[in-house]
């Protein structure tokens, strides 16, 4: 199967092809059947050139060569994949949780009149996305990367009609543009210095030319971080995310699940010789993700939308992962990327259910009762906010986000502050989550259910769910059994990581120590003495540390001020500029020469017959005397 490596990225970008293609000739049936199709067939090659590649030691790095994309002094970029652990990994999570939301897509956008459209623009996305992770170069990566921006583009803002969405789109599009033109000027430096952009070639020439702490080293590493930081919303560039959810929800699952908000962890795992060689970037990956977790989390909790809520807990959460990778456990945040994406997705699904029920509403003060009246809702969402708050022992996300604390800990680039923002974040992630679950599913009812799941709803959350729970029993603890599948498998790709201090039994008994304080803390507030809470909040300190924390913190407050108003202000004015004075009088001219010539068409034949033939006498005596 290594062979037909190719089809995972083709596949889905043939359905799009001709569901562009195809205009109004398909039927819904026949949409639904081709954009779904494409997906799952892709996914059904990656897991059979899974089984392949997981035989021994020797299949496990693959290339395939397509062809040479262009040769321009001797830079000769390629159209060629290259296969591994981490790739592997990445384009089965990919394909895998795309499948199961272009199936739920199918009931769920069933009425939309832009049903042929979506599913083009949701191909595309994964095709770009399977690109980004296969590639073998960075020109390559950074083409599907570009594709993921532009369809994120096209799906924030699919209900174009709405200028909210629109203007969501845009943002997404402008803040992501930030970090992708640092990226590419990362690009242009890695060229110069090391003469290629094949990643392995890169990889290794870095390691031979550069020593630690090289300027060029961090300058490079620095750039493709400025890159993540856009693509994975961590701070400074995590604003476009929440606004992101003006798209339809399926689109939310896909970009906040296991597509385009992880690109930036993966680049950053894949590049990781360049932050290994460049400590000061490295430790500013983990500074960031530990901010960013513990801010997004209080964002999260004063959130009253159900998909704003889901959207800073994704920051939070990619959070941790980029903590992951500041510390060097570089297999930890694959692991948690990959445990995301199945709560993730199950939780933005189940909201979409919920969302759908009660016609449209997202406000969660406005729902209540919703545990009997949708119970399969209520039960994958319980299931993966379990998860998402890591509840102990049974859930995926508790194994994944304790084995980023125990890191955060024992590393030698970790230490005491990095471990205490990744408890807190825990704590808060369970207050939350939790604050949503029981609002929303418990309490009185305050909706009549309009509208109920079908099988091709019911059965992705069902496996979504399995896969919160189940998802991360290929790594295990030492007292419970000491699996360590998914690291030994990712390490023929990423170095392991190493623990130079700390007991991991009591740091594991902490963490989720964190996860059950915060759930419980949540059932006291919301459940027990929901009163108090009120009376609390009525507090001035509480209710202008609520407003701040719902408005992201004030960063898009202090961005308006800071550089969109004075932008704004310096294009107005230069609209005045002296080098446009030249160009507006040539327009003006232009205009006058008009008026003038338009007064000789005044519709009297005569006189256009007495132009022409004063014209033809004046040709031919030129032609006669010249």
């Amino acid at each position: 199967m290594l062979p037909l490596l190719w089809l995972i990225p083709v596949l889905p970008l043939l359905g799009f092809t001709i569901l562009t293609l195809a205009g109004g000739a398909l039927e819904r049936r026949s949409i639904a059947w081709l954009g779904t199709g494409s997906v799952g067939l892709a996914f059904i090659v990656a897991i059979l050139i899974a089984i392949e590649t997981s035989g021994g030691p020797g299949t496990r790095v693959f290339s395939q060569f397509g062809w040479t994309w262009f040769d321009i002094a001797g830079f000769m970029p390629r159209m060629g994949l290259y296969l591994d652990a981490l790739s592997m990994v990445m384009v089965l999570v990919v394909t895998g949780v795309s499948f199961l939301i272009h199936l739920y897509s199918v009931q769920y956008m069933a009425d939309d009149e832009g049903f042929r459209r979506f599913f083009a623009y949701m191909n595309l996305f994964v095709a770009s996305m399977c690109v980004l992770v296969l590639a073998d170069n960075l020109l390559l990566l950074y083409l599907g990367w570009e594709g993921v921006g532009l369809c994120s583009y096209l799906l924030i803002g699919f209900w174009y009609r709405d200028a909210t969405n629109g203007s969501a789109a845009q943002k997404a599009f402008i803040v992501t543009r930030i970090g992708d033109v640092a990226m590419l000027i990362g690009l242009f430096v890695l060229f110069t210095s090391l003469g290629t952009l094949d990643i392995q070639m890169l990889m290794q020439r870095a390691e031979e030319q550069w020593s630690g702490g090289s300027m060029l080293a961090v300058a490079a590493a620095a750039l493709l971080l400025g890159g993540a930081l856009g693509k994975s919303a961590q701070l400074p560039l995590q604003t476009w995310l929440p606004d992101a959810m003006a798209g339809p929800t399926p689109v939310s699952a896909l970009i906040h699940a296991a597509t385009m908000v992880t690109a930036g962890v993966y680049l950053t795992a894949r590049t990781h010789v360049l932050f290994t060689l460049a400590p000061p970037v490295q430790l500013a990956v983990a500074v960031i993700g530990a901010l960013t977790l513990v801010l997004a989390g209080c964002s999260a909790l004063a959130q009253n939308d159900l998909k704003r809520v889901l959207a800073y807990s994704t920051i939070s959460q990619i959070g941790y992962m980029f903590l992951a990778l500041g510390v060097g456990a570089w297999s930890a945040a694959i692991f948690h990327l990959m445990a995301h994406a199945f709560f993730k997705a199950l939780l933005f699904l189940s909201a979409g259910v919920v969302i759908m029920a009660l016609h449209d509403e997202h406000n969660i003060h406005k729902m209540g009762g919703l545990r009997n009246t949708l119970p399969v809702a209520f039960w994958t969402f319980l299931i993966g906010s379990a998860s998402l708050a890591a509840l102990p022992l049974v859930t995926a996300g508790f194994f994944s986000k304790d084995l980023i604390l125990w890191y955060a800990w024992s590393s030698p680039q970790g230490g005491p502050w990095l471990w205490v923002a990744g408890w807190l974040g825990a704590l808060l992630t369970g207050l939350y989550i939790f604050r949503v679950v029981f609002i929303v599913f418990f309490g009185r009812s305050q909706g009549e259910i309009v509208w109920r799941p079908g099988w091709v709803v019911k059965l992705p959350l069902l496996v979504l769910a399995a896969l919160s729970v189940a998802g991360g029993w290929i790594e295990l603890p030492q007292w419970l059994g000491h699996i360590e599948w998914f690291t030994d498998y990712v390490t023929h790709a990423l170095p392991a990581a190493t623990a130079v201090r700390g007991n991991q039994n009591i740091l594991q008994w902490l963490s989720a120590v964190a996860s059950l304080g915060g759930i419980g803390l949540a059932w006291l507030l919301f459940m027990c003495f929901p009163r108090v809470l009120e009376r609390f909040m009525q507090g001035r300190t509480a209710r202008v540390l609520r407003n701040y924390w719902h408005l992201g913190w004030g960063f898009d407050w202090l961005y308006d001020r800071a550089l969109v108003r004075p932008y704004r202000w310096l294009t107005r004015d230069n609209r005045q500029d002296p080098v446009d004075a030249f160009y507006t009088g040539v327009a003006q001219l232009c205009v006058l020469s008009w008026h003038s010539l338009s007064a000789s068409q005044n519709g009297q034949l005569r006189r256009y017959a007495m132009v022409i033939a004063s014209g033809g006498v004046i040709i031919a005596a030129i032609m006669l005397f010249a």
